[in-house]
C-alpha cells in the first residue's frame, strides 16, 4: 500500500506488541451479525490501477459538466469565469503548500495574503473587520448564530424563510447541541414575509439572506432597526458574493454580522467543495468573532509586518473554553478569492455584477413571455424564481437529456412542501450566452405546452 508499506513481518510484530494473534482479533468486539461474510453485492472485484482508472472514467462520463452545456444552476453554487492566472498563481509551491502557521512570524507572505483577503471582505460587505475565512458559507452562518448568542446572552434565533435550507440545517445541527432554540419562518418565494412579529426580548439574532434563496432583494434597514430595538443582532447571509458588486452592502443597512459563500470569486464549481466562507462583523464584536485574524504591525526596526492575532479564542489552544471549534481556514481558496478580486479591482467587480444582472433580466423577460410561465420576483440580482404549470423536477430531468441544465427545482430543497413543486430557481451569470437563454426558452416552452 502506498501509505502503509508494512511487510508481513512488520504486521506480525505490531500484532504481537499489542497482544493479539491476528488482524481479525482487532474486531472481536463487533457483533458477529454485523460482520460481512463475503464480498458486498454489486461491488466489482479489485483491479489494477489502469482498470480502476477506466472504470471510474466511465462513471465520470455519465456526468454533465456545467461548463459543457447551457447551465442555469444556482441555489448557492454559481458558475463564473475564473481567469487562468488565478490557478497559475495558487499552484506556485510557496502558495500551494503554505498553511496558516502556529509560529506566524516566519510566514510573512502567507499572513499578508490573508490580511489582504480580510481587507477585501470587510470592504465589499460594508463591515469593519473580517476574519481569515471559514470552511464555507453554511458553517459561517452557524458560527454567526453562536457568536450572537454569546454577545447577547440569549439563545433564541429567528430564521427567515428566504434563507437557504442547507444553511438552516447546518445551524440546527449545532444549536440542537448547545441548548438553543431555532424559530423558522415559512419559505418565502415572493419576498413578502415580515419577521417583526417573531422578534421578542429573548431573541439573540435574526438570520436573513439577501438576495434570498428565491432571488428576492430587500432593503434590510427597517429590520435592522427593529432587531436593535429588541437588543437582538441582525445576521445577513450572502450566497452569491458577486451581488455585492452592485447591491448595497449589508453593513450599510445595519447588519451586525455578515456571512457569505465566497465560491463565486476565484473558485470554480467542484462537486460541493472545497469552498470558502466569509465572516465579517463590527469592530466592537471582534473578540467574539470565530476563526483566525491577521493583523498589520511594525517590527523593532519600524518595518511593516503581519501577525496572527486573537488566536487564543480558538479550540486548538483553549479547547472547550474556545469561542469556536474552527481550527483552520480555507487558505488556498481564500487566496484564489483575493487574487481574482484583485485582478477585477473595484471597477471590474462592479462591471461583473452589472453584466450578471443584465443577462438575468434578459433571461427573465424571455422566459416570462412563455405561456404558462411566470416570474415571481419583484426584484433580483442574477437568480430568480419561475412558476411552471406542473412539477419543475420532472421538466428539469427531461431537459437534462437534451442536454440543458435548466435550474434547481425548489422541491429538491423542500421535499415536504408539494405546494412548492412548480417552482424553479434559474441562475444566470456572465458565462451564460444569449443562445443559452434562447435554447432554454424554446425547450421550456415545448415542455410547458405538452
Amino acid at each position: 500500500m502506498r501509505y502503509l508499506p508494512h511487510t508481513a513481518a512488520d504486521r506480525t510484530a505490531m500484532l504481537a506488541a499489542i497482544g493479539v494473534d491476528s488482524i481479525d482479533d482487532l474486531f472481536k468486539d463487533v457483533p458477529a451479525g454485523a460482520l460481512l461474510s463475503g464480498p458486498i453485492d454489486g461491488l466489482p472485484p479489485h483491479e489494477g490501477e489502469l482498470g480502476v482508472e477506466r472504470a471510474l472514467g466511465r462513471m465520470a462520463a455519465r456526468n454533465v459538466p456545467a461548463g459543457s452545456v447551457p447551465s442555469f444552476l444556482g441555489a448557492g453554487a454559481y458558475r463564473h469565469h475564473v481567469p487562468a492566472s488565478v490557478d497559475y498563481l495558487i499552484q506556485r509551491g510557496e502558495f500551494l503548500t503554505a498553511y496558516t502557521p502556529y509560529q506566524p512570524e516566519v510566514s510573512q507572505g502567507t499572513l499578508q495574503t490573508l490580511f489582504e483577503f480580510q481587507t477585501q471582505v470587510a470592504a465589499i460587505t460594508g463591515m469593519e473587520v473580517a476574519n481569515a475565512s471559514m470552511y464555507d458559507g453554511a458553517t459561517a452562518c452557524a458560527e454567526a448564530v453562536m457568536m450572537a448568542a454569546r454577545l447577547t446572552r440569549r439563545d433564541r434565533t429567528v430564521f427567515s424563510g428566504g434563507v437557504h435550507p442547507h444553511y438552516r440545517d447546518v445551524t440546527r445541527n449545532l444549536v440542537d447541541f448547545t441548548g438553543g432554540t431555532l424559530v423558522e419562518a415559512d419559505p418565502d418565494p415572493t419576498g413578502t414575509e415580515t419577521l417583526l412579529d417573531l422578534l421578542d426580548d429573548q431573541t439573540a439574532c435574526v438570520v436573513v439572506q439577501n438576495p434570498t434563496l428565491f432571488g428576492q432583494v430587500a432593503d434590510l434597514s427597517e429590520l435592522a432597526d427593529a432587531c436593535h430595538a429588541k437588543g437582538a443582532l441582525l445576521v445577513v447571509v450572502v450566497t452569491e458574493v458577486v451581488s455585492l458588486g452592485l447591491m448595497t452592502p449589508p453593513g450599510d443597512m445595519g447588519a451586525d454580522i455578515v456571512v457569505a459563500e465566497g465560491q463565486s470569486i476565484g473558485n470554480s464549481l467542484n462537486f460541493g467543495g472545497p469552498y470558502v466562507g466569509l465572516f465579517a462583523t463590527r469592530q466592537r464584536f471582534v473578540r467574539q468573532m470565530p476563526g483566525r485574524l491577521c493583523g498589520q504591525t511594525v517590527d523593532a526596526d519600524g518595518k511593516r509586518g503581519f501577525v496572527l492575532t486573537l488566536s487564543t479564542r480558538e479550540q486548538h489552544i483553549r479547547r472547550e473554553k474556545a469561542t469556536s471549534n474552527i481550527c483552520t481556514n480555507s487558505g488556498l481558496c481564500a487566496l484564489a478569492f483575493t487574487i481574482h478580486l484583485t485582478l477585477l479591482g473595484e471597477t471590474g467587480f462592479h462591471r461583473l455584477a452589472e453584466l450578471n444582472h443584465e443577462l438575468a433580466i434578459a433571461a427573465a423577460d424571455r422566459l416570462s413571455s412563455i405561456d404558462g410561465v411566470s416570474v415571481l420576483n419583484s426584484g433580483f440580482f442574477n437568480e430568480f424564481t419561475i412558476s411552471l404549470p406542473g412539477p419543475a423536477a420532472s421538466i428539469v430531468d427531461r431537459l437534462a437529456e437534451e442536454p440543458i441544465l435548466a435550474g434547481v427545482p425548489v422541491s429538491r430543497l423542500y421535499r415536504d412542501r408539494p405546494d412548492l413543486a412548480p417552482l424553479l430557481l434559474v441562475a444566470v451569470t456572465e458565462t451564460t450566452t444569449e443562445d443559452d437563454i434562447e435554447r432554454l426558452a424554446i425547450a421550456l416552452g415545448r415542455e410547458v405546452a405538452q
